[in-house]
């Protein structure tokens, strides 16, 4: 394979020129000959986050999920983790801790980088009182950065309090884009779970009522990005520690799915589009694509 070489004069001219977006090249790992590529613009002010999902396995591939996040975050400088839940699988000793999330993660945190957690089914509440969580002892809360304001809600166990404390942050939230998270996802393909409709019950009507633009979840271990539902675009992410091959089912709801192998995403947000990327263990692109703000136009594009 022919390896294409841009010199760093070169790049730079195409970006000032606008003939390129933002694609940079980096050798792939040491068993594949391909190269990384990052399709995100990577703009001067935007929100740039990683997200990965039911992590907390331990095991090989969820260190080489983190090492290619390593990787990608030489050439897309992200700023932040959002995690989906099942954190940590078996238990929630100091040894469960460093093994599933601490040694697989440290040049991440090394390099001062925030994850951002949900509660997962198999998580202890506890997981709220971690550090490294940023939950600051909450089952559910939000943060913001820059014109966006995340919602991490604990899917687990949706009671009037949660559902009260969320219809009033959102309704006083002026943000552009308010995007939610958690483990259970209201929509879903998977054979082996599916959509939680008690949960999409409860809480979509809130999200239609006060202009909730993404909702990610995890819970299914593999990839899907949902069909717009009532104007929301929703995505799972949930094969970043383990993977269930073979069940992504055949739905009408479906835009992208992937079930082959582990995965983490990219985002960034630029004013008013949000880019995404969806890449596997190895390096590969497996989902691109821009959402345009729905509350300003609806939209989305993918290749």
């Amino acid at each position: 394979m022919k390896r294409l070489v841009a010199s760093a004069m070169t790049i730079a001219f195409l970006a000032v020129s606008g003939f390129v977006e933002n694609v940079f090249c980096q050798k792939g790992p040491a068993t594949s000959n391909e190269t990384l590529q990052v399709s995100l613009p990577t703009k001067e002010g935007s929100v740039r986050f990683a997200i990965i999902g039911d992590t907390g396995s331990g095991t090989d591939k969820q260190q080489q999920i983190a090492d290619m996040m390593v990787r990608y975050k030489k050439v897309f400088p992200f700023e932040f983790v959002l995690m989906m839940g099942d954190n940590l699988y078996g238990g929630d000793s100091a040894k469960d801790y460093d093994k599933k999330f601490e040694s697989v993660y440290k040049v991440l945190l090394d390099a001062k980088l925030k994850f951002y957690a949900t509660l997962g089914n198999h998580d202890d509440a506890n997981q709220r009182m971690y550090d490294h969580f940023n939950m600051n002892g909450k089952e559910y809360y939000s943060f913001k950065k820059g014109n966006a304001t995340f919602y991490s809600l604990n899917s687990n166990y949706m009671d009037k309090r949660q559902v009260d404390w969320l219809e009033d942050e959102l309704s006083k939230n002026n943000s552009e884009w308010k995007i939610c998270f958690f483990h259970h996802p209201p929509y879903s393909s998977g054979k082996a779970h599916g959509s939680d409709k008690q949960l999409r019950e409860v809480i979509e009507p809130i999200f239609v009522k006060h202009g909730v633009n993404v909702v990610f979840s995890g819970h299914e271990h593999f990839y899907e990005r949902l069909k717009p539902q009532k104007g929301i675009h929703y995505f799972i992410s949930g094969a970043g520690g383990k993977l269930r091959a073979g069940d992504v089912g055949v739905s009408q709801v479906t835009a992208k799915s992937f079930d082959q192998d582990m995965h983490f995403m990219l985002i960034e947000i630029v004013d008013d589009t949000m880019h995404f990327q969806v890449i596997s263990r190895t390096g590969k692109t497996i989902d691109s694509g821009t959402l345009t703000n729905q509350r300003k136009k609806n939209g989305v594009t993918a290749p």
